[in-house]
This record gives structure tokens, sequence and C-alpha cells, in this order.
């Protein structure tokens, strides 16, 4: 399992969102380059980064900020606001591996696909945010603000015959609140599509929490506040 140590972005300053609201934001430094430097040197071979400017603000993408943080030697994925076929390819020709793609993904999967198709499967990991809803997962959409009126595995019906490899799944009820993962919901991915490379996200909060996602089937875990509130290192969890 690949751990993605994760930095949420917000005009250059290192944050955490609590659930996504950007009024609820804990500031953790204003240096992200010195934030992967020490992921890199910890051990870590990818970052995943949050470009919160972008989100809110698609004209405030902060491209030169992927470019040097590339620079420094580790793997990176980002997204935060991907509306465009331009914004995918500003971000790859900034030094990004993956672009993150979130919202479209849910509400036009043609567009997607068609990304994939272009980029190829390795330059975009599609991001499902997903409210449970009857111990079902419906992906959200606009800042978790809509819900799809279908379920996440209809949904990924539509990339069945596309070359999507990347899927990161956050439940958004846990995102940033340190209690635990729904390690069920990845389990429950993993056995209905193994062809599939799924990222946890959302709530690990221990190294337990780590084993049981890596038991549960899941080929990645972003791994964000914990390691800011000290509740253990990027070496443990690499060795874990």
């Amino acid at each position: 399992m690949i751990l993605y140590p994760a930095i949420d972005v917000l005009d250059g300053q290192v944050v955490r969102l609590e659930k996504g609201d950007f009024n609820a934001v804990t500031e953790y430094g204003d240096d992200p380059v010195a934030v992967a430097e020490d992921y890199l040197k910890a051990g870590a071979s990818w970052l995943h980064m949050v470009d919160l400017s972008g989100a809110r603000d698609g004209t405030r993408r902060q491209g030169d900020l992927v470019s040097r943080i590339t620079a420094t030697g580790i793997k990176v994925q980002t997204g935060g606001g991907v509306r465009s076929r331009a914004d995918v390819e500003a971000i790859l020709e900034a030094g990004a591996s993956r672009a993150v793609v979130g919202s479209l993904a849910v509400t036009s999967p043609q567009t997607v696909i068609g990304w994939l198709n272009e980029f190829g499967p390795e330059a975009i990991t599609a991001a499902f945010d997903v409210r449970i809803v009857n111990a079902t997962p419906y992906p959200t959409a606009k800042g978790w603000t809509e819900v799809s009126a279908r379920t996440l595995g209809e949904l990924l019906e539509d990339y069945r015959r596309a070359e999507l490899s990347h899927a990161l799944v956050t439940d958004v009820g846990r995102d940033g609140m340190l209690q635990g993962p729904n390690t069920e919901l990845y389990r429950d991915l993993a056995l209905a599509r193994p062809d599939l490379r799924w990222q946890a996200s959302g709530g690990v909060s221990s190294l337990d929490d780590l084993t049981a996602l890596k038991e549960a089937g899941a080929d990645g875990a972003i791994i964000g506040k914990a390691l800011f509130e000290g509740r253990f290192t990027l070496e443990e969890a690499l060795s874990c």
C-alpha cells in the first residue's frame, strides 16, 4: 500500500479544513515546499496536494508551487477545482505525476473518460467524495453540497470501459475528524472493482487504521491531519 502524506494549500499556507468548510480552517505553516521536503526525507515517494485556492477560485491555481514541490524529487498528485482540459494539462506541465479530478468525475464522466484517453490512465486520479446513506455511498459534487441520485457503484459503471486506474474515495463524514477510516467501504470497493487501484481518504488517526486499510484491500492511503497533529510520524507509518 502506498502512503500519500497530504497537504492542503490555501493562498500559500498549509491548512486543513474540517469537513471541507472554508470557515473551519486550521493553519499549519507557510512553507509547503519545506513540508514536502521533510516528507521526502522521511521516505515518502508521493505527496497528495489539494490546491484549495484553485478549488475556491480556478483563476488562482498554484501551478508555480506545484513546480517547486516536484523539483524536490517527490512525486505529486494534485487537484482542486479542476474544471477543464487546460487545467489538467497545466497541472501535468507543472510537473505533477497525476491530476486529481473531483466534481467533474461525478457530474461529467464522459469528459473525464476523454481526458483518460488523451493523457493516459497514469496521469489522472478520479476522486469521489461520498456520503453514506443507508450504508450505501453516494457521490457528492461542488464542495460536497450536491449529492448524486446515483450510487457510487452505478457511476463507476460509466468508467468500466475506460482506462480508469486510480480512484480516490473520501467518506466526507470522516474527513479531518480523526475518527478512523471507513474500512468497510474500501473493503466493499476492492471486492466489487478489483480492477481499480483504490486510495482511501478521510479519518486516518492511528497506525492501526493504516493496517486495517491495507487488510481491507486499499492500494493507497491519504494521511493528512494525523501527521500534523502528531498522532504518529511518517517514518512510523511507512514502517508499519
